[in-house]
């Protein structure tokens, strides 16, 4: 079986468990997911979702961030890691979308890429949220997964997304990372992978490999 055909059956195998996943951060609208998923760098969506119902209270507008000071933005969003980058991204990222986007959220991969502190993760996690435009999501679990189900070799994300938006047609590509980041949390996780529990495994390079029949 070559690679694409493998990518569609472990996609059909996903979508048996995980039919109806979506992104798992709390936001209200475009801006607090933009700048919700730039804090789930290097961290996990359940402590964003706890530190971002105190900072959605505190700052409700982009005006609120831009003018925010920015040791009172870090002490809120501390517990999340990389507070002082993130702090600073956040407010900046405010200041370019009032000055360069007249205070919206941008639908596009390069206007996204644009503001500060937005990579192609978080641009793609905006698009395909929001503004329903597929993309392929490569977190810490859908690069783990992609690699140990042969899917792809790079350790790079944005290798990573261009080897899987090879595999399967456009219209899977943000409900298949979905389903890769949910699959890494139940199944496929990082130390000790449940391989005998993963109905995944007859398709999964890694499993095959290091899994005893």
């Amino acid at each position: 079986m070559d690679k694409r055909s493998r990518a569609k059956m472990i996609h059909s195998i996903l979508d048996e468990y995980y039919p109806m996943v979506t992104c798992t951060l709390d936001y209200e609208n475009p801006l607090q997911l933009l700048l919700a998923t730039q804090l789930a760098a290097q961290s996990t969506d359940v402590q964003v979702n706890i530190v971002t119902k105190d900072l959605f209270r505190k700052y409700r507008t982009m005006e609120d961030y831009a003018g925010a000071n920015i040791e009172e933005l870090e002490g809120v969003i501390h517990s999340t890691g990389f507070y002082h980058n993130k702090a600073k991204n956040l407010k900046a990222c405010c200041m370019k979308l009032l000055t360069d986007f007249h205070g919206q959220v941008p639908a596009t991969m390069d206007e996204l890429i644009s503001l500060p502190g937005v990579g192609r993760k978080t641009a793609n996690v905006v698009l395909g949220t929001i503004f329903k435009v597929p993309g392929i999501i490569v977190d810490t679990h859908a690069g783990r997964l992609s690699r140990r189900m042969g899917l792809t070799v790079h350790e790079d994300p944005a290798m990573v997304e261009q080897d899987l938006m090879k595999l399967l047609p456009k219209k899977y590509w943000t409900i298949f990372s979905h389903r890769l980041v949910a699959h890494g949390r139940a199944i496929c996780n990082a130390r000790k992978p449940l391989c005998q529990q993963c109905n995944v495994r007859p398709y999964c390079v890694y499993g095959l490999k290091n899994v005893e029949y």
